[in-house]
């Protein structure tokens, strides 16, 4: 797998360009967005419970998605891979288990929200923490299988990043990705619809699932705003972050 030192057939410059501008902005919103996320999580007290540990799981897994994009939109932007082969391993591998672990935390998320609403029991630590360190494990030893010879990592067709490769139909190949979409796809797709229909017939009123985006380095973003932005709790933290008068004042009172 040699270097990437020109465009591949097919694009030009501007179309380069363009896509390293999308991934740059993507990336830095969504650096800024689940970093924002994080640094509540970390400087607000009432922040710090078991249901909220799934979403700082979340967060710093989408902020790696980020971090990942933000490498391809440079390379993009340079018109060339500058990190070599082993730099492409290295960040396949980065990509893989970050996606993964967004993926199985949303559908943590999930669950945690049925567990909360419908056994109108709080979420326990030595729950949520187990449940975290699966997400991530699972998804490191997934991701890890393309560097020992089940399935690859090459350039995408840009030739400025780095992901599975899915132009390849040989056998090894297809069984990797049919069973790897089988335990970190619909696993996790199943766990999500059958929490949220379980709490839509508990409360006998329209659900409100979310549409999964087309683009999975948008999640990041998505997921900020989704779950983070949205919750009280955690806006009311990030306003105490960005407020830091404002929290004194409310802890005096």
């Amino acid at each position: 797998m040699a270097e990437t030192a020109a465009l591949p057939a097919g694009f030009g410059e501007l179309e380069v360009l363009a896509v390293g501008t999308v991934l740059l902005v993507e990336a830095l919103s969504g650096l800024s967005l689940n970093g924002l996320t994080i640094f509540s999580f970390c400087k607000t007290p009432e922040l710090r419970t078991p249901n909220h540990l799934l979403l700082l799981s979340l967060a710093l897994a989408d902020s790696g998605i980020s971090l990942n994009a933000l490498i391809a939109a440079i390379s993009s932007l340079l018109r060339r891979w500058p990190y070599g082969s082993e730099g492409c391993q290295v960040h396949g591998f980065q990509g893989f288990v970050t996606a993964l672990s967004s993926i199985c935390g949303c559908a943590a998320i999930a669950w945690g929200r049925y567990h909360h609403y419908c056994t109108r029991s709080q979420l326990a630590w030595n729950t949520a923490i187990p449940l975290v360190l699966f997400v991530w494990l699972s998804s490191t030893f997934w991701a890890a299988l393309p560097l020992l010879g089940w399935g690859h990592y090459d350039y995408e067709p840009l030739g400025t990043c780095c992901t599975l490769d899915y132009s390849r139909g040989d056998r090894n190949f297809i069984s990797f990705l049919f069973t790897m979409a089988f335990f970190n796809f619909l696993m996790p797709l199943f766990i999500t619809l059958t929490s949220y229909r379980l709490m839509e017939q508990k409360f006998a009123r329209s659900g409100h699932l979310q549409v999964p985006a087309l683009m999975a380095k948008m999640m990041p973003t998505i997921n900020a705003i989704n779950y983070a932005l949205r919750g009280e709790m955690f806006c009311r933290g990030i306003w105490q972050c960005l407020s830091p008068q404002r929290s004194k004042q409310d802890r005096t009172q």
